[in-house]
């Protein structure tokens, strides 16, 4: 028997990886291995291609398969993924709190805009930074479940959505505070560059599969007409509405995703991209 090193908290794609050597190396095929652990060849594939991450029971019993010593430690699988799931709704917590000061946020920007008053320029800053961390601690958790259900795409829509936001909001926080630009100055190229993030971000929803009743298709194709209306500057007020249902959308989709991580299931459950 071959002593693992560090197998307990190795992640995906390593970890199947490692599966597929260990199986190649004992001359055993995908249906072999089947036969001698009792589960199906899909599964195996998706593990060791890394999009699915097993559980700690699914884990043990191919290494015990392929005579891998197991070595159950306190921070094993299932206590990293208790600290996985603890640090996703913390992120769904920032979602929520998010999509409730962006419709305060955006009332004191209409303003800003139209009238030029910004009431305490404090109390509207406190306003847009927190609204803005909350939003990037967001999109964050959405990065991070892209590690068990793996989107390219949406990984990219999201660095994206990321990088516009920090240039956008530094550019407020300058505004606000000094008298050396104008919101008025960049506004068009704001709504512009959040309409395309929008768009992209819905568009990469669409990459989804299995997901059920078409959920992320759903939310795709709002985020991606929400991002076209606001992108074309003329569609701005439609394109809210849409935005709206597809932030809801997207609060959903999360709170599937980490059901799906913390059910006891079989990979075969999880979701593919």
């Amino acid at each position: 028997m071959v002593k693992p090193k560090n197998i307990i908290t190795m992640r995906q794609p390593e970890l199947g990886r490692k599966i597929s050597e260990l199986r190649k190396a004992k001359g055993l095929t995908q249906e072999e291995l089947v036969e001698k652990c009792n589960l199906n060849v899909r599964t195996i594939q998706r593990i060791e291609a890394g999009e699915v991450t097993p559980r700690s029971y699914t884990v043990k019993t191919l290494f015990e398969a392929l005579d891998f010593q197991w070595e159950e430690v306190k921070n094993g699988p299932e206590n990293h993924q208790k600290t996985y799931l603890f640090y996703l709704y913390l992120a769904f917590a920032a979602g929520l709190l998010y999509f409730f000061l962006a419709f305060y946020e955006i009332g004191m920007e209409y303003e800003w805009i139209e009238d030029g008053y910004v009431g305490n320029r404090k109390s509207f800053t406190a306003i847009k930074l927190l609204t803005f961390l909350s939003y990037v601690g967001f999109l964050s958790g959405l990065l991070y479940l892209e590690r068990y259900f793996p989107n390219r795409l949406l990984k990219v829509a999201l660095w994206v959505m990321i990088g516009f936001n920090v240039v956008l909001y530094s550019l407020d926080m300058v505004a606000l505070n000094s008298t050396i630009l104008d919101i008025q100055d960049y506004y068009w190229i704001k709504l512009e560059a959040f309409g395309l993030a929008y768009a992209f971000l819905g568009a990469s929803y669409l990459a989804f599969k299995n997901v059920k009743y078409g959920l992320a298709q759903v939310i795709g194709a709002l985020g991606l007409i929400a991002g076209i209306l606001i992108f074309s500057g003329v569609g701005v007020l439609f394109g809210l509405l849409p935005l709206t249902f597809f932030e809801i959308g997207q609060l959903g989709l999360m709170i599937y995703f980490i059901q799906k991580i913390g059910r006891p299931s079989s990979p075969d459950s999880l979701l593919v991209a």
